[in-house]
């Protein structure tokens, strides 16, 4: 790569919220997020040198992020690990703590992704479920920072020092956050680390990264841009299209609803974009080259996959670092399958290097 900007973050997907599949829609007990499958996931992403891994949160689906990351810790070298938190499940000050100590566990490797979530059984109306999610990500980038809290907001009012573990640290781990709606992206802009977006067109993607730019310095920011995306290579592009069709074939219409509308998160913003993507995309779901919203059919969140042969797919990763992106959070099905194969005919090729410590 030719510019002189830091070389991109390229994550694996942990597959912690039972989502992972040989084929969409079709249950493999094999393949539940467990303790075992996931580790298989986990461990083999770090093996293969990718810079970080997402460990997803859901309340109904999967296994805990945090406590199954505080397990699998002691076996990764070197990766690091995206823990998923969804805000408001666990009390601030405690949540600061328990992040330190995972920290500490993983020798300061730690990311923290955090998820503007309802609390089980609670439905929260957008707006103040973002003030609620901008509060605590303020209030948790301080103790985590071993600063002493002073604030009193709608959500959280405290007067309070940090725990020991806490008041130790110099820097708190950088938070990353996503969604489109305009409470989610003012919330991103004055709080996020680093800013996640769902798969669009490499145009829409920049337009997004340009807007968030703009938000951010309003309060005096800058943030990071990164892209959860899945992807499907393969050693020709008519293998991967092959593959691709292959991934959904036993999919129809009335499981795809029904596995989409499963999601808490079915009728966000970001959502309804992966629903208009796949509205415009060509018979064969691609709505741009090598941009294919099929897999969007059969579930909700992430609804796009890059499907190409391995120059196609480096070409791809590199359009959208061109407009802003410098971290990719990528998924493949089944997981430690792709993940090896992603390894072996891009990742060995493709310049990255992990952020600073």
């Amino acid at each position: 790569m030719s510019d002189e900007r830091p070389l991109p973050e390229v994550a694996w997907f942990g597959a912690l919220c039972d989502d992972d599949y040989e084929q969409l829609g079709v249950a493999d007990p094999a393949m539940r997020s467990s303790w075992d499958h996931c580790r298989s996931i986990a461990t083999a992403a770090d093996r293969n040198g990718f810079d970080a891994i997402l460990m997803p949160s859901g309340y109904a689906l999967g296994i805990d992020a945090v406590a199954f990351t505080s397990a699998v810790a002691p076996m990764l070298e070197r990766i690091r690990p995206l823990v998923a938190v969804r805000v408001g499940e666990v009390w601030v000050p405690q949540l600061a703590r328990q992040l330190a100590t995972l920290d500490q566990v993983l020798g300061g490797r730690l990311l923290v992704n955090i998820i503007s979530s309802d609390l089980p059984g609670e439905t929260l109306e957008s707006e103040p479920r973002y003030r609620r999610t901008l509060e605590t990500m303020l209030a948790l980038k301080q103790l985590l920072a071993g600063q002493p809290l002073d604030v009193h907001g709608e959500f959280v009012d405290l007067t309070l020092d940090p725990p020991r573990i806490c008041a130790e640290r110099a820097t708190a781990p950088p938070l990353y956050f996503g969604g489109l709606s305009e409470a989610a992206k003012e919330t991103a802009a004055h709080a996020a680390d680093v800013y996640l977006m769902w798969p669009d067109t490499v145009v829409g993607v920049g337009e997004v990264v340009a807007d968030l730019r703009r938000r951010a310095a309003a309060h005096g920011r800058t943030m990071r841009y990164g892209l959860r995306i899945h992807v499907v290579v393969r050693e020709t592009e008519a293998e991967a299209r092959e593959a691709a069709a292959h991934l959904i074939e036993a999919v129809d219409e009335a499981t795809g609803t029904a596995i989409r509308n499963r999601s808490l998160d079915a009728a966000s913003a970001g959502v309804a974009r992966q629903a208009e993507l796949r509205d415009g995309a060509d018979g064969d779901g691609f709505v741009e080259d090598h941009l294919w919203t099929g897999i969007g059919r059969a579930r909700s969140g992430a609804g796009a996959a890059i499907v190409g042969d391995p120059h196609q797919v480096r070409a791809k990763l590199d359009a959208y670092r061109a407009v802003g992106i410098d971290a990719f959070i990528l998924s493949g099905y089944p997981h430690e399958r792709e993940c090896d194969r992603f390894a072996r005919l891009v990742l060995d090729d493709h310049p990255h290097a992990p952020l600073p410590s």
